[in-house]
């Protein structure tokens, strides 16, 4: 079905994984197509929970976009290939109703970093390396790097990143809040199915309202907490909600389809 990805659903879990060994699992168009379409269908799979993305091998998650894809592209073809990213998969993963977990291993730069940064929750390997060397090739992030990064950073720390083209180890991510937890490289793929299995423990529909709550605070001309409030409520009109708090009256674990 797919060229250049991986896909498997089990334990309420779509686990996808970039699978170009041979180009570090680099991100060129038709691969960022499959992610797309694979997010898409374990979105509206109602079987899956949780979706973790992650790189096949050891050496790279994904160590960025496919260069020769785009360097004689023009002012707007560059803008166009942006926004195409944008629409396609980064602000996709973002708007995404499931949590999705980066599990990096090895290499996240530019693109690879960004696709980390669009997701819910980072863990990475204590091998991985993440940047965003885009100025070195006279051109910036734009895949929201220069945006996500500021968030989870700081525009300081963000600056550096950006302005030195420089990779950070994990400690060094786990310490600036680039990433949420470090394991060693056998351990990853276990610390991203234990989280998941936590997330799923929980409502599916309170956690598809918590996503759009939080994602508002980043959102231009919205106000967070007006958002909250909407979602907050919308919450008592779904069987969850009174599946959870019948639960908690009757002394009883929640059973959350």
């Amino acid at each position: 079905m797919y060229e250049n990805i991986l896909v498997e659903k089990r334990d309420k879990i779509a686990f996808i994984t970039i699978n170009r060994p041979a180009q570090l699992n680099a991100l060129n168009k038709a691969t960022i197509a499959e992610l797309h379409n694979a997010l898409d269908d374990a979105e509206k799979d109602a079987g899956v929970r949780v979706i973790i993305l992650t790189g096949s091998g050891e050496k790279s998650f994904v160590a960025g976009a496919d260069i020769k894809e785009f360097a004689h592209f023009s002012i707007a073809e560059g803008g166009q290939l942006a926004k195409n990213g944008h629409d396609t998969l980064f602000t996709f993963i973002e708007k995404l109703s499931k949590p999705v977990i980066a599990a990096v291993n090895g290499f996240a730069l530019g693109g690879g970093l960004e696709l980390a940064m669009a997701s819910d929750i980072r863990i990475a390997s204590n091998t991985a390396r993440m940047g965003l060397p885009e100025v070195s090739l006279g051109v910036i992030p734009g895949y929201g790097g220069t945006q996500r990064l500021t968030q989870l950073v700081g525009k300081g720390k963000a600056s550096e990143m950006v302005f030195t083209a420089g990779m950070i180890k994990a400690d060094e991510a786990l310490a600036w809040g680039l990433v949420n937890h470090v394991t060693e490289p056998g351990e990853l793929m276990a610390k991203a199915e234990e989280i998941a299995q936590k997330i799923i423990a929980n409502s599916g529909s309170a956690i598809a309202h918590a996503i759009r709550a939080i994602n508002a605070n980043f959102e231009d001309g919205v106000n967070g907490f007006d958002v909250e409030i909407e979602e907050f409520g919308k919450c008592f009109g779904t069987p969850d909600f009174k599946e959870g708090t019948e639960a908690f009256l009757e002394k009883r674990k929640a059973n959350f389809n």
